[in-house]
């Protein structure tokens, strides 16, 4: 039994433990991880984490930053998680400055800080262009340190819950495939997002597929505000992988086949520095209208760095270029980078509110699993690691709290051991014959066709038509591999059925909120709709397994509701 088990290694989840370590130096704490976790789904954050430090710009402050992010969610957010979001931003990047964290400096000695889109100061802290890689290292290290447990190559089934309280989590070692369960008083979500769905067209690692959010929907917690997913500007062209907003806010330009900079169009004052949701809306408009690129891999738009020189892009955007001549066989010391909007980030996740709490008693939310609403409809760059920094700080604080209060509940292991058993050997069962590259592919297809940057009602409904029906072939998939021994092809089948069990959340999601707003984009109502839209979505399964949406609202404070132009 362990007081508090935590499943995700990535920043959120390592952040979590170290704080709960240290504020429960008796406590008995474990993390819980799919991969080894300095190959967390963090470390692939390139540009930076915002705080409002004033090390560029003097008259920065907390309440400026807190206004950009509620501007940038286009007024979805929750005012007071963003706040909280901003306010602790200074704190936990001095704290990860002391903890060894390798932040690039000013020429003074300070935290170098550079411009990102939607933010109205230089407020960036960043480490080159490896910024999360450098953080996710740190983190782990201090957590090894603290003496923190790790589970780590262990897949997770199930979240096992009696009486409104989880009581603890059933695993899968990948290992040798063998199921056990593993009691907590407390457990914290900390398993990343799930735009992976979009398979070809998403920047994401292929494990980031929404294990925690399929897990507690499957277990009857809420989704909040599953329909927006962003879309970040500037991926890969042929393999959308990431080039990080880093590159724009060092001043790379981005260039239609006419030679323009484009942005100046769609966003005249912030142009290439526009919200990620507008950038990626005016990257597709210029090629919907011919202005793109053509090439076998598909059309795209240019990223032009060469003005940048040498010495600046391999001293604050080396990883870049490596990926540039490894993917594209660009060099952009020498030529633009051929790019194209990427499925990126998820706003939506388990339903939490600001303090990491969800509804079910000792179960808490923190990082892109999670939504306590500090993005709403739209994030800002570098507010991503924020978030996963400071509310897997405010979990690991609070729980300084609950401990004493979350009593050991009984959990029968072997019955629920056995039921993950039964649910495993479905996928084996001779009468099946679907397969996993196929629903995978469809799935990735129908989204990005139906469920994309721009969206309309005939096309979402033929998108949540089809979810439904590959969720419903999903029941004859079968797994071929019969080993027991790192069996990838179990494990893929298991990501593919949290990820169409989204799908299906983020589809219909999107069809019933009729405005546009953020990251959703509905051609057929082109406008926001404060009157009928101004609440969050909430995604719940029925007792048939079946998406039902229900609503709350925003929570307002300082700033009222304005049109949000750039």
């Amino acid at each position: 039994m362990y007081d508090i088990l935590i499943v995700g290694a990535g920043g959120g989840g390592l952040y979590a433990a170290m704080e709960a370590i240290h504020k429960n130096p008796q406590a008995k704490i474990a993390v819980v991880s799919k991969v080894y976790p300095p190959r967390s789904h963090t470390s692939a954050a390139q540009g930076g984490v915002n705080a409002a430090l004033a090390n560029k710009h003097k008259d920065d402050t907390i309440e400026l930053h807190t206004f950009d992010t509620i501007k940038g969610s286009d007024y979805l957010a929750d005012q007071d998680a963003a706040a909280y979001l901003c306010e602790m931003a200074p704190k936990v990047v001095r704290e990860l400055e002391n903890l060894g964290a390798p932040f690039s400096r000013f020429p003074d000695g300070s935290i170098a800080q550079r411009p990102f889109g939607g933010a109205n100061r230089h407020r960036c802290c960043y480490c080159a262009d490896k910024t999360g890689h450098t953080i996710l290292q740190t983190l782990y290290e201090q957590a090894l340190r603290m003496g923190v447990e790790f589970y780590n190559e262990y897949f997770l089934l199930s979240l096992e819950h009696q009486d409104g309280a989880c009581n603890g989590v059933v695993v899968m070692s990948q290992r040798n495939s063998k199921v056990m369960a593993i009691p907590a008083k407390a457990i914290i979500m900390a398993t990343g997002g799930y735009a992976k769905m979009y398979w070809h067209k998403s920047s994401n690692a292929a494990g980031l597929s929404g294990d925690g959010q399929g897990v507690a929907l499957r277990a009857g917690i809420g989704l909040k505000d599953m329909e927006f997913v962003q879309f970040h500007p500037t991926g890969l062209r042929k393999s959308g992988l990431l080039v990080s907003e880093a590159a724009r806010g060092e001043g790379g330009y981005l260039i239609n086949n006419k030679g323009e900079r484009f942005m100046s169009n769609y966003a005249p004052e912030k142009m290439e520095l526009g919200p990620r949701d507008l950038v990626s809306r005016s990257i597709e408009m210029e090629i919907r209208h011919g202005r793109g690129f053509e090439s076998a891999a598909g059309s795209f738009i240019k990223l032009d760095l060469t003005h940048l020189g040498k010495d600046l892009i391999m001293a604050r955007l080396p990883q870049i270029r490596e990926l540039a001549i490894d993917f594209e066989g660009v060099d952009p010391i020498k030529e633009p980078i051929p790019i194209r909007p990427t499925a990126h980030y998820s706003m939506g996740g388990i339903d939490c509110d600001v303090s990491t709490r969800t509804e079910m008693k000792g179960l808490y939310a923190v990082g892109e699993c999670a939504a306590p609403s500090v993005h709403g409809a739209n994030r800002l760059g570098g507010n991503s690691l924020l978030e996963i920094l400071v509310f897997g700080k405010r979990a690991g604080l609070e729980l300084q709290n609950d401990l004493p209060t979350l009593k050991p509940r009984s959990m029968n292991e072997r019955v629920a051991v056995e039921r993950q058993e039964r649910r495993l050997a479905q996928f084996y069962q001779p009468d099946h014959h679907e397969r996993l590259d196929v629903l995978r592919n469809e799935m990735g297809k129908t989204l990005g066709e139906n469920v994309g940057i721009y969206r309309e009602k005939k096309n979402l409904s033929k998108g949540v038509e089809e979810i439904a029906a590959l969720r419903e072939r999903f029941k004859k998939i079968k797994v071929h591999d019969n080993s027991r021994v790192f069996n990838t092809n179990l494990q893929q089948v298991l990501e593919l059925q949290n990820m169409l069990d989204l799908a299906a959340c983020v589809s219909q999601g999107a069809l019933a909120r009729e405005e546009s707003r953020g990251g959703h984009s509905r051609e057929d109502f082109p406008k926001r709709d404060d009157a009928n839209w101004h609440k969050h979505t909430i995604a719940k399964f029925n007792a048939q397994g079946e998406v039902e949406l229900s609503h709350k609202p925003v929570t307002m404070g300082l700033y009222p509701l304005e049109e949000r132009t750039y």
